[in-house]
């Protein structure tokens, strides 16, 4: 534990300070950071790649990507999914051999007993006869055989004895010991689902952005290295972080959700393109979070075993 003196303090209780220390030391608790500023995606910036698109797509639940990043992660996670499909399909095929297996033995179990019981009826003296000229097994009692035939003995009761020789498992002997079967899979999903919210994701469905730069001379190259990048073509207003933004359909422009409610709202006519809006052409973006715990969740948290002191 941490001692007192070495942080200063001369409390005889145990500080809230010092359990955070100890807890970090010793790998029991729950951690709690705080995010800083780097740690936070930009609003223009790829869900996937976490840098500035060159090529932006947002999809209908307002989550932008770069279409050559969101095509690539398609197309890796088809081919795990087949993956995925063709080790189910072998699980399936080896238990389905292995129910014909003990299928079969059961019939062959059920033929042997049926031969046993009704294949033919000895009589008595024959059944004595037989029962003497038997083998004597271990533990087990046998009619006049050897020098135990004046006292019964009884089965015995352990697993490594007769039958269960061979049927139970030892596990000081690595060649009798049984081996964990392998976990069932679960049949896999074969749709692609998006990384961040979950849902299944369309080519089809993306829908191009057409960002308005802050200063229309600089070049695609340029743009990318400055802080202010983007405005909205209506109000010019900085795009950042803590701006609400949306994206409108019919004109494929990004705006803030301010114009949105006071101008666009209004009458429901896209002030780039003139078209006629219905609400269904107005996606609001996903942030990728601010400085401000009201806004979005800014502390990072990992969940490990609590320690309990007696």
């Amino acid at each position: 534990m941490t001692r007192h003196g070495k942080n200063c303090t001369a409390s005889s209780v145990y500080s809230y300070a010092e359990r955070r220390k100890d807890a970090k030391a010793s790998g029991y608790g729950t951690l709690r950071a705080r995010l800083g500023a780097d740690s936070v995606k930009e609003f223009d910036c790829c869900s996937l790649t976490l840098q500035p698109c060159r090529d932006p797509v947002v999809t209908p639940n307002g989550y932008i990507f770069d279409k050559e990043a969101v095509i690539e992660y398609m197309v890796q996670q088809k081919k795990e999914n087949a993956r995925k499909l063709k080790e189910w399909e072998k699980q399936n095929k080896l238990e389905q051999e292995k129910a014909a297996v003990k299928s079969e033995e059961a019939n062959e179990e059920k033929k042997r007993k049926f031969t046993e019981q009704e294949g033919c009826l000895p009589s008595a003296n024959n059944a004595t006869e037989r029962k003497r000229k038997m083998p004597r097994e271990e533990g087990t009692y046998v009619a006049g055989a050897g020098p135990s035939s004046s006292k019964d003995s009884f089965q015995s009761v352990s697993n490594m004895a007769g039958e269960n020789k061979n049927k139970n498992g030892s596990f000081w002997v690595p060649a009798l010991a049984t081996t964990a079967e392998a976990s069932k899979l679960e049949k896999p999903q074969q749709k692609v689902l998006c990384p961040v919210s979950g849902r299944v994701l369309k080519l089809k469905e993306f829908m191009p952005v057409k960002f308005t730069p802050v200063d229309k001379n600089d070049d695609g190259k340029r743009v990318f290295h400055k802080k202010d990048r983007y405005m909205c073509p209506v109000t010019h207003d900085i795009l950042t972080n803590t701006t609400p933004c949306a994206y409108l359909k019919t004109s494929q422009v990004v705006v803030t959700m301010e114009c949105v409610e006071k101008i666009i709202k209004k009458d429901m006519i896209d002030p780039i393109s003139g078209a006629k809006l219905e609400e269904s052409d107005i996606i609001e973006l996903q942030r990728g979070g601010t400085g401000f715990s009201a806004t979005n969740k800014v502390e990072a948290k990992l969940v490990r075993p609590q320690l309990e002191l007696t």
